[in-house]
């Protein structure tokens, strides 16, 4: 196998989550490019078939998955029809995720337990429905933030904390099927990129922010892609437990 031939994943099947917009579209898209037939799932159902014709425009299969990942059975249903209808699971994008930023004082439990439900707990209950059909060779992508490494001015502690739990998720889950199970887990951890979330920031918050990334800009939903393609394919076979920062610098200053 080429050096090239490593990134490639021609006969692979992948499972974003979250792919109903924003950067799980760009994920759905960069492994299509890639080679993999593709699941996406979501929770809304018309946005995904968006999602699905963009995928089959690069000649790949998309398969649409209406899934609650806060909810087990609906990540044991979604993995049970990746097996049946296409064949296998071998790349698991733990995309899913909301934003919230309530002061810390005023915060209730119920807004806090729901980031953390989506956030955290629907990683662990995807990884774990995949967990248990992926096949020796593959690689789950836990899509962290660097707010689970740093601040960045508004008040995040929900969202922080679930992406700083879910770094810890992906170290033990390595340990845990790496040898057993022959499945390696990486967190991508990504800066500022345009998505539909940083689309919610108030007017002239991603500028304020810009003297912090080394870079100098945003970054491009395509440079995140390729960076999952790296982690899920035979590119980064040797690569686990890991999390791979893709920040233009953010966290350096």
């Amino acid at each position: 196998m080429s050096l090239l031939q490593r990134f490639r994943l021609d006969g692979k099947v992948a499972l974003v989550t979250g792919a109903s917009s924003g950067l799980g579209v760009a994920f759905a898209v960069g492994l299509a490019q890639a080679g993999a037939d593709v699941v996406l799932a979501a929770r809304r159902a018309d946005r995904l078939k968006d999602t699905a014709a963009v995928v089959e425009e690069q000649g790949r299969r998309a398969l649409v998955a209406v899934c609650d990942v806060a909810r087990p059975e609906d990540c044991r249903q979604v993995a049970g029809r990746a097996v049946e209808e296409l064949g296998g699971l071998d790349v698991l994008v733990n995309n899913a995720g909301i934003g919230t930023a309530f002061p810390a004082s005023r915060e209730t439990p119920d807004q806090f337990r729901q980031v953390i439900d989506v956030n955290l707990n629907g990683c662990y209950w995807m990884a774990q429905a995949c967990g248990a059909v992926m096949r020796p060779g593959s690689s789950i992508v836990n899509v962290a933030s660097v707010l689970a490494l740093t601040t960045a001015g508004l008040p995040q502690a929900a969202y922080s904390a679930s992406k700083a739990g879910l770094l810890g998720l992906t170290r033990d889950l390595a340990q845990q099927w790496t040898a057993r199970k022959g499945i390696r887990v990486n967190a991508l951890v990504p800066g500022f990129f345009h998505s539909e979330m940083t689309a919610q920031y108030a007017p002239g918050y991603l500028d304020s922010q810009l003297p912090r990334v080394v870079a100098g800009r945003v970054g491009d939903p395509e440079e995140l892609a390729a960076a999952l393609v790296f982690l899920a394919s035979e590119a980064s076979s040797y690569v686990t437990g890991q999390s791979l920062v893709v920040d233009g610098g953010f966290t350096i200053t």
